[in-house]
């Protein structure tokens, strides 16, 4: 869901906007620049970026396998 929001800038600015992003996409490219300040999405995309390395994920399942029989061996 979008909320409108209105923002005061610098006609030199919003004219630099204008000119390089164009006129219906300043919306989207300030919310571009803007999310990264506002949202926790650093650690999300750090582990998408850990559960698309496939080595990395063969090691964790390896390693926790091996911790469920030392725990598995530890209850006998």
């Amino acid at each position: 869901m979008h909320k409108r929001m209105t923002i005061t800038l610098d006609e030199a600015v919003y004219d630099g906007l204008h000119r390089a992003i164009g006129k219906r996409r300043i919306s989207q490219f300030i919310e571009d620049l803007v999310k990264p300040h506002v949202l926790d999405t650093a650690l999300d995309a750090g582990y998408r970026a850990m559960a698309a390395d496939a080595e990395r994920e063969a090691e964790a399942l390896q390693w926790c396998n091996a911790l469920a029989g030392d725990v598995a061996d530890a209850a006998r």
